[in-house]
């Protein structure tokens, strides 16, 4: 009887989002990832410190929740893009507070967040110039969810990416139906008033599209997230679908401190 092989071990899912995954690694590619790494490890648990309940996983703050000072050169300070011509963003290029979303048009707490607690940032925050808001794609349930990234970025270059970000999450669903096929992306892209749906088919194709996708996500790798929505506040982390009070607390402090 021949001696029976040794069993492979199972192969560990790859927990990278899928535009990244889907991304060649040339040896430039690598090579910036490797370094992204050397400079991003103190962040690599940026979003997973603190409280990890579902409630209220949030950055470490002291018992009075008060906010501890990120020290000076931190690098979560220097992603803020604040390009005035960012049509992912919202709110002055120079507003002292600047939260970064990192979502996923297929997380149904992404969805939760945007039909609630972000229009409420936006009256009470970003119209009066205190708050900034820069969106990044962060797409982590496969290929829909990169679709739907891909021709929310394609929105964008023509005026309409808040547009298509509403008319994405206007509803709850369930993921991987057709939503974000060929057919559901033009009804969105009409919704959102795209004035050229056609064009948005193509330059979600486009090799631009996937490098702005895939570079959001990366950095959303880099800094730890692993679930969506994740938010940076100034640096501050807060994870998940919360309550605009929890928002409230942190960018008020960070008001008062600007």
């Amino acid at each position: 009887m021949p001696p029976s092989r040794p069993t492979r071990p199972a192969r560990r899912p790859d927990p990278r989002p899928y535009a990244v995954r889907k991304r060649p690694l040339t040896f430039v590619v690598l090579a910036a990832v490797l370094v992204l790494v050397l400079v991003f490890g103190a962040m690599a648990a940026l979003f997973s410190s603190g409280n990890s309940t579902a409630d209220n996983q949030r950055n470490p703050t002291p018992g009075d929740g008060t906010l501890q000072p990120l020290p000076e050169g931190h690098p979560a300070l220097a992603l803020a893009r604040r390009d005035a011509d960012d049509p992912l963003a919202l709110g002055a290029a120079d507003a002292p507070v600047v939260m970064i979303e990192y979502s996923d048009f297929q997380s149904a707490f992404s969805g939760t967040h945007a039909r609630g607690v972000h229009h409420e940032l936006i009256e009470e925050y970003v119209e009066r110039g205190a708050l900034r808001i820069e969106f990044r794609n962060f797409p982590v349930y496969g290929p829909e969810s990169d679709a739907a990234s891909r021709a929310a970025w394609a929105a964008g270059q023509q005026g309409r990416f808040w547009e298509f970000y509403d008319a994405a999450f206007a509803e709850e669903f369930h993921r991987d139906t057709g939503r974000f096929s060929e057919d559901g992306l033009r009804e969105l892209a009409e919704a959102a008033g795209v004035p050229n749906v056609e064009r948005l088919l193509a330059d979600m194709e486009s090799p631009e599209a996937d490098e702005a996708v895939a570079t959001d996500a990366e950095e959303g790798v880099e800094l730890g997230a692993t679930t969506t929505p994740a938010f940076l506040l100034n640096g501050y982390p807060i994870v998940g679908a919360q309550s605009t009070d929890t928002f409230r607390e942190t960018i008020d402090q960070l008001l008062d401190a600007a």
